[in-house]
């Protein structure tokens, strides 16, 4: 396996996951906080539309493809001198698969509710809907910026790790 493209698909990888982590992380300390200040309407109206505007062909791009590559990669350094860096690899994926299913497992459901409760100006008694949605969809964001960082740490760590042992 040539080695330049073992170390492409791994930094890909890797970036794809910071990417992810750098957006659950605006919006555990930017996006949330900031509608977390807005009144019931503001807060319910907005977290549809960012719903609807996040579900584009940029975020499927890394959401997906920091899995894919994130699988790619440990299969390209299975054997010989990329070995080193497979636990690394490994540990990273895991990561971000428990990512994923916190995406798919709480988020999705959490934002399908929401937009389920229909427009903001129908529905009866906004505060209920939107206590339903915000604090666990907080909470687990949280747990999800955690572990994608997690991810690109040990991603992080498979790149300095495959460089030292392709220079042995």
């Amino acid at each position: 396996m040539n080695g330049d493209v073992r170390s492409v698909v791994l930094l890909a990888a890797t970036v794809l996951s910071g990417l992810m982590a750098g957006i659950y992380f605006a919006f555990s300390v930017a996006v949330m906080p900031g509608l977390g200040r807005s009144d019931d309407r503001t807060f319910v109206e907005a977290m549809q539309r960012i719903n609807v505007a996040i579900q584009n062909g940029w975020f499927g791009l890394a959401f997906g493809g920091a899995l894919v590559l994130g699988l790619v990669a440990a299969f390209q350094h299975r054997h010989g001198e990329g070995r080193p860096a497979l636990p690394w690899i490994v540990a990273g994926v895991m990561f971000y698969v428990i990512s994923m299913l916190i995406t798919m497992g709480v988020s999705v459901p959490l934002n399908n509710q929401l937009a389920a409760a229909g427009s903001p100006g129908e529905i009866h008694d906004l505060a209920a809907v939107r206590a339903r949605f915000e604090a666990t969809w907080v909470h687990w964001n949280v747990a999800r910026t955690l572990v994608t960082t997690a991810s690109l740490v040990c991603l992080a760590r498979a790149i300095r790790v495959a460089r030292g042992a392709g220079r042995a």
